[in-house]
């Protein structure tokens, strides 16, 4: 891409953020509102020592834990589900983006932070059929509720559901077409092929497969090929994560393969939910990560064994 193409990408990504963020409508009067995110507790245990405690919490609630990695230093992020989130994801038409929540253990100093993710959150930015409050209960009981967090107001249930910055920027069902194969079975075979090269700095951390439909989803660390390739996790976070207290359970992120066909949320739309008042330029910005969103669509491509245009 040249400059100038490049000089009016930049000048594009941002205008829009700047407009569509001015006309999110913050905690519609009389509504509930939801944040992504849920502060379980902080601890003073090591980092390895309270992994070990939150598994076994999540396994004694009825939770499975089908991932868990370390995208950088001093972080852990588990991957769950149920056969209710599994139920509930098979629902909608793109439910899949639900059926797993992450819960993430982020070393801050001498504490570690527990976190989830907010199940009614994401119920309803996935616009899936129930709303999940008896996963958040669940979660709640298991590992403690101390605040939910992210953005200083809340989202209202509607804004979520229909979500995006308004003005041309992309909604939940505009996703990436990453790749496309003859039969399902055959995309997982040579999907997950591709992943043990990890090509492009992508790799796998989970696979769940959604029952009595052709669908997976996949969630991947996506490491760069190096320390600046702006698709890398620690890259992103390193400039968007930057409050108090952590969103680490924004990662890992996926992608989904129904009949066939692979797709992925555009990041304009994906990383947005979680950070939904990013400041428009300056550091900590959206400007800071404006590379991000074709780096990711390149690196998810290659990963699956798309074409790149």
């Amino acid at each position: 891409m040249n400059y100038l193409a490049k000089l009016a990408q930049l000048f594009f990504f941002a205008a829009t953020l700047t407009l569509s963020f001015t006309g999110i409508s913050f905690a519609d009067e009389g509504a509930a509102t939801y944040k992504p995110f849920i502060l379980a507790e902080s601890t003073q245990q090591s980092l390895t020592d309270a992994t070990n405690t939150v598994s076994k919490k999540l396994k004694q609630a009825g939770f499975s834990i089908v991932g868990q990695y370390s995208p950088y230093k001093n972080t852990t992020i588990l991957v769950i589900t149920n056969d209710a989130l599994k139920s509930i994801a098979g629902q909608s038409e793109l439910g899949s983006f639900g059926v797993a929540q992450r819960v993430s253990l982020t070393q801050i100093n001498d504490e570690v932070q527990i976190s989830f993710t907010n199940p009614i959150y994401m119920a309803h930015v996935y616009r899936m059929t129930e709303d999940l409050s008896s996963i958040e209960s669940q979660l709640s009981s298991a590992l403690g509720n101390q605040k939910a967090y992210g953005p200083e107001t809340g989202l209202a249930k509607a804004d979520l559901r229909s979500y995006q910055y308004k003005w041309l920027m992309p909604h939940f069902s505009d996703t990436l077409d990453l790749a496309s194969y003859p039969s399902q079975a055959m995309a997982i075979k040579e999907i997950n092929a591709l992943f043990d090269k990890k090509q492009s700095g992508v790799e796998k951390v989970y696979q769940i497969d959604i029952p009595n439909k052709e669908e997976t989803i996949i969630g991947v660390n996506m490491t760069g090929t190096n320390g600046n390739d702006c698709s890398g996790d620690e890259y992103i976070m390193s400039r968007i994560d930057f409050k108090k207290i952590k969103s680490t359970g924004h990662l890992p992120y996926e992608v989904v393969i129904s009949e066939g066909n692979v797709y992925a949320l555009p990041a304009e739309f994906r990383i947005a939910i979680n950070f939904p008042d990013l400041s428009m330029m300056g550091d900590n910005s959206f400007m800071s990560i404006m590379c991000a969103p074709d780096a990711i669509q390149a690196a998810l491509t290659t990963a699956v064994g798309g074409e790149l245009e």
